[in-house]
């Protein structure tokens, strides 16, 4: 479970029972949202039955190649991108992230990569008109054509799509392998379903854990009262803060694995919260390398952020620090373990941030599948809560169609 901390001072939860009622009707799901919560009952897309259906995908892809290109945006690649790079797999197919980018560079780089590799694609599309992925798709498509044929290729292409959608239709009509993207979940909000489980799996990572994780983490918070609710907390926090004046919340953490899972943190907050002329803006650090860069202005510069801080309680590694026979000034350390500086370093920076601006620490065990699962859950059902709390939809992000239009003018679409 995770425990969530005020550093430096309590928290009287008392103070925001007024929301007490929108937890309640968050935990059961409310009707005008019906069609963006699959995601809130971890068993609709992440049963039994749909991991191994994600498994037997997965062992197919594997049979047959070494490495899985993975072509997506956004909420569309970043749980896998998460999770793979937090956990370091050194089992399963080796991965490779497409359709994120419209770099020619970036494409040449990949394109380089598959060589002398046999390769599958897996093409994640809610709707397909999103122009990177559909770039990408055509692109590494004509690629897996060259190489192994039209039919050669057809059981290389696996294609993740809505039920009914146009995209499906293509891919029956070509005679791919088509999983399913929820019509009911958001892209953002589509960590424990299909669009992520198949990767994962096919890359080593043990989706059934991951589940489990997430089931625990959904059964706690859909049943827990408000005042030892920790999604209930963070949520109400983040809005007496941004109430407070605070326009900026910064997740930081001392364990650099996290990097990626920032990246799908950001998204998940900007794009569901930030409408309406409201929202905090979510931005991330990796200590304690940007203490270096960065610490410099969450410590004296203007008082626009707080902290929320990711406590990896259990590193997983220990690496002892050897006495030397120079004089490097640095003897103080020596016996002690990396991880002990780690964790001074940590809780030194917390006493001194909280000096200058409020400061929450949210507490983890270790990073495994099991842990990353519920905190994938933990963040998505915090962020439903607090978009609620704002007084926002939560699900839908009209903004991100601006630049399209132009964008879709200037191409000749």
């Amino acid at each position: 479970m995770i425990d969530i901390e005020l550093c430096g001072n309590t928290i009287n939860i008392e103070e925001y029972s007024e929301f007490n009622e929108l937890l309640t009707i968050v935990q059961q799901g409310e009707a005008d949202y019906s069609e963006n919560l699959g995601w809130l009952s971890p068993s609709e897309w992440a049963n039994d039955d749909i991991l191994d259906y994600c498994l037997e995908a997965a062992a197919k892809a594997s049979s047959i190649a070494d490495t899985f290109v993975l072509i997506g945006i956004g909420g569309s690649v970043n749980s896998t991108r998460a999770l793979l790079e937090a956990l370091e797999k050194k089992s399963g197919m080796d991965i490779i992230y497409a359709g994120n980018t419209l770099s020619a560079y970036e494409y040449e780089k990949i394109i380089s990569k598959l060589e002398g590799h046999d390769f599958v694609i897996d093409c994640i599309a809610k709707n397909f008109e999103t122009l990177e992925p559909g770039l990408a798709f055509r692109v590494f498509r004509d690629i897996l054509v060259k190489r192994y044929g039209r039919n050669g290729a057809k059981g290389r292409i696996f294609c993740t799509c809505t039920p009914s959608s146009r995209f499906e239709s293509l891919a029956l009509d070509e005679g791919y392998a088509v999983l399913p993207f929820p019509a009911d979940i958001g892209g953002r909000y589509t960590a424990l379903s299909p669009v992520h489980l198949f990767p994962m799996a096919a890359c080593g990572a043990d989706i059934r854990a991951l589940s489990a994780g997430a089931r625990y983490m959904a059964e706690k918070l859909c049943s827990m009262p408000y005042n030892n609710n920790p999604a209930f907390i963070y949520a109400a926090l983040r809005n007496k803060f941004y109430a407070d004046g605070y326009k900026v919340e910064l997740l930081s953490s001392f364990e650099p694995r996290l990097r990626w899972f920032y990246k799908w943190w950001e998204q998940l907050f900007a794009e569901s919260e930030g409408k309406d002329g409201k929202g905090l803006f979510p931005i991330a650090a990796e200590f304690s390398e940007e203490l270096h860069s960065l610490g410099q202005f969450i410590q004296d510069g203007s008082p626009i952020m707080f902290e929320t801080m990711l406590d990896v309680i259990d590193p997983g590694s220990s690496v002892r620090i050897p006495s030397d026979w120079i004089d490097d000034g640095f003897d103080y350390l020596s016996g002690k373990t990396i991880e002990d500086v780690n964790r001074a370093a940590q809780e030194a920076t917390l006493i001194a941030h909280s000096n200058h601006c409020p400061c929450i620490q949210i507490h983890l065990g270790r990073i495994d599948e099991r842990t990353i699962g519920g905190l994938f859950y933990f963040f998505e059902f915090s962020c439903y809560l607090s978009g609620r709390m704002l007084g926002i939809n939560p699900f839908n992000q009209p903004g991100v169609e601006a630049y399209k239009k132009e964008m879709f003018y200037k191409l000749g679409k």
